[in-house]
């Protein structure tokens, strides 16, 4: 199953199909940090919600790539449970290095700052929230780009369609006094925790939701995946 997961990433590289998701991740980051600087923890929260639809329209990307004979094929070698292991795995080494250079990138452009005030959070901490942010936003964007993938939903355009209402609904469903929130992944929620003073609680809580969405919605792309193989 290794074997395939680095398959996938090579034919997700050599084909230069990483270059979309990758350039469109520099441009809102680029875009995000280039007006006032801000705290890590504030920074990265927001940083995650606006990286979220690119990371799930990269899994898509990533789970496109490989031909559907190939993947049949994929399917009788190392058996059907593994093949769409295989994929998400690779879809998360992915959105783990995307992660890394989003993490990186206000460094090096100057975009964030240390504590100002008193009671204001230090850079490990800040920094180590970030990094929570994203991976609650890496796990609800694998599961959706993967419910839009060829291979769950048949057609481009219905992939699309999946992408679209899966972003916007993250950011409108997850708004304050939203009706349904539970609805969309905890991204917004979590922004928001990362940029107050949430409790460890409510970090377990939101953690809880993201796993809960994420395997939910992975239960879909699985389903999905018997009618289409």
């Amino acid at each position: 199953m290794i074997a395939l997961v680095r398959m996938r990433l090579a034919g997700f590289l050599r084909t230069g199909r990483a270059l979309a998701p990758l350039l469109a991740g520099l441009v809102v980051l680029g875009t995000l940090y280039g007006g006032s600087r801000a705290q890590p923890a504030e920074a990265y929260g927001v940083s995650a919600v606006v990286l979220f639809p690119v990371l799930a329209w990269q899994t898509k990307i990533l789970l496109d790539v490989e031909p559907d004979v190939q993947r049949r094929l994929a399917q009788v070698t190392v058996g059907v449970a593994r093949e769409r292991l295989a994929g998400l795995l690779a879809a998360g080494v992915a959105a783990l290095a995307t992660v890394t250079v989003a993490l990186l990138f206000p460094w090096l452009v100057g975009g964030v700052t240390g504590p100002v005030e008193p009671g204001d959070r230090s850079i490990p901490v800040g920094v180590a929230l970030g990094l929570w942010a994203h991976l609650l936003a890496v796990s609800a964007a694998i599961a959706l780009g993967a419910l839009a993938s060829r291979a769950s939903v048949g057609g481009a355009a219905y992939g699309v369609a999946v992408l679209a209402l899966g972003g916007v609904g993250a950011v409108v469903l997850g708004l304050s006094g939203s009706v349904a929130p539970w609805l969309a992944p905890p991204i917004m929620a979590a922004a928001r925790a990362t940029a107050g003073h949430a409790t460890a609680l409510t970090l377990l809580a939101l953690s809880g939701w993201a796993l809960a969405w994420s395997a939910a919605v992975v239960g879909g792309y699985l389903w999905r995946r018997r009618a289409h193989g």
